[in-house]
């Protein structure tokens, strides 16, 4: 059963359609909210398809690293709901909820989309932490996409809560927004066959060889990869992969 409809799958890829008339190189129909959390700095609700996420920022003031007494940072954390796929379970991060947290941290960082050092509130004492947190509320396939475009939405849409030097008010935000200096976002290419897809269902996820998550700026200049599935891609797969996920991401950027 399988693998009969494995094969009824690339037969259809080999004629660039899909089970829901897609062609290959097509990603579903894209939603973007600002601003749902009246609770979170900055929030944002992504839907690609049926595929729902949410995410908001939150802030937090620490202690700053002691090689970087001058830089606040980021941290990203996701919760893979179980109402939103019933192969989800509570308790842990999984494996899958990790690296989505890390390749969506990874092209944060790597890019420098912000200025760490403008989360400085005191050199050596006080700087702010921005907590990233990804939720799904309906996984349909390619969380990886909508989570990198929530995560700059809900950045882009961020102001910093109240603060008076010594003390945060939450109930209450400032006209200070986050500066972005780049707006990164990733496309993920799903290998099947010999075809590369992008934003599948979950039902396509189930058949895919290999991913390659690509992330990079508005420029097209790539600060993060991610490969994934069990497959070896070739030189050529990885070209052909980055190509097309870069065009992708420069369509995602329009939804903004």
């Amino acid at each position: 059963m399988y693998n009969n409809l494995k094969l009824h799958i690339i037969n259809c890829l080999n004629e660039n359609i899909r089970f829901d008339g897609r062609k290959n190189d097509e990603h579903r129909k894209i939603t973007v909210e600002y601003g749902i959390s009246k609770s979170a700095e900055g929030s944002a609700r992504v839907k690609i398809g049926n595929t729902e996420v949410i995410v908001g920022v939150k802030t937090e003031i620490g202690t700053p690293y002691p090689d970087k007494p001058g830089e606040g940072t980021i941290m990203v954390g996701a919760e893979l709901t179980p109402l939103s796929n019933p192969d989800f379970e509570n308790g842990p991060p999984s494996i899958q909820a990790i690296e989505l947290a890390r390749v969506i941290d990874r092209g944060l960082r790597e890019s420098e989309a912000m200025d760490f050092k403008q989360l400085c509130i005191k050199e050596g004492e006080k700087v702010w932490l921005l907590l990233i947190d990804i939720c799904t509320v309906n996984d349909e396939g390619n969380l990886f996409d909508a989570s990198s475009l929530a995560a700059l939405a809900a950045l882009k849409d961020m102001h910093f809560p109240a603060f008076d030097g010594e003390k945060i008010d939450y109930k209450k935000k400032s006209e200070k927004k986050l500066e972005l200096k780049e707006e990164p976002l990733s496309v993920t290419v799903y290998k099947i066959g010999e075809k590369y897809v992008i934003d599948p269902t979950n039902e396509e996820e189930v058949f895919v060889d290999s991913r390659l998550t690509v992330a990079a700026t508005s420029d097209g200049t790539i600060c993060a990869l991610q490969k994934g599935g069990d497959s070896a891609l070739t030189e050529e797969d990885i070209d052909a992969m980055i190509d097309l996920s870069i065009k992708k991401t420069q369509e995602l950027r329009k939804h903004l």
